[in-house]
């Protein structure tokens, strides 16, 4: 799994403001730097216009597709504005810089099936320790609508992939990506394969490891004897 500039081990270079179209270079040079060919990408939350920027900007090596709960286009619905200017202007620098906000409430409390032990909690809370290592966090919510070129490009370059073999793994009671986000990516992916995650909530990862382990290893030799897109 990357490890995006901020949000771990990885030091951002000089300069580095931390948006979604620049985590998106960052994965574009490290497939570049690794040669990387016939890939399987899986994606989720800000994962999914991170991953599939790159996607569509050289869908050559790219293969297949595993689609959690997230989005490749423009928002604007209101739930969607007041998100983004809330969490991403004044009261959201608060909650996030003064409080860890997502670290320490938005993770736990969007989880419905498991609850994270101590010692995983405290790798959450590892790479921010500080209100400024907590910045990067707080750029994601503001981006969400000051990112709307960047994620039209995206939409419009979804063409270029949507030929590849998809699994989608899509959680039932997430607050942020409900049921129409999932039938869009069913329609921009007519060869896909869905599996609902009964009960699980935002951060599937946590909330559903098994069940999406099980949905992969299921689904992948199938999608691997397809003929490869060109």
């Amino acid at each position: 799994a990357p490890d995006h500039p901020g949000f771990g081990l990885s030091r951002a270079a000089p300069g580095y403001g931390y948006t979604p179209r620049e985590h998106a270079a960052v994965l574009e040079q490290l497939v570049a730097q690794l040669d990387l060919s016939d890939i399987t990408m899986m994606v989720q939350d800000w994962g999914g216009p991170i991953g599939f920027a790159a996607a569509t900007r050289h869908p050559e090596r790219f293969a297949a597709f595993v689609i959690g709960n997230t989005w490749a286009w423009p928002k604007s619905d209101p739930g969607t504005q007041i998100f983004s200017r809330l969490l991403g202007g004044p009261i959201g620098s608060y909650l996030i810089l003064r409080r860890n906000f997502f670290v320490e409430k938005a993770i736990p409390g969007s989880m419905k099936l498991q609850r994270l032990p101590p010692e995983v909690m405290d790798a959450y809370r590892g790479p921010f320790p500080t209100p400024e290592s907590r910045r990067p966090v707080h750029v994601f919510p503001r981006e969400i609508l000051r990112s709307r070129p960047f994620l039209a490009d995206i939409e419009q370059g979804l063409t270029q992939v949507s030929d590849r073999p998809a699994l989608l793994v899509w959680p039932t009671k997430d607050i942020a990506f409900k049921e129409p986000a999932r039938q869009r990516w069913e329609r921009i992916f007519p060869n896909h394969r869905t599996v609902i995650l009964e009960g699980a909530g935002h951060y599937i990862q946590e909330d559903a490891a098994e069940e999406i382990v099980a949905a992969i290893r299921d689904w992948e030799p199938a999608a691997h004897q397809q003929p490869a897109a060109s």
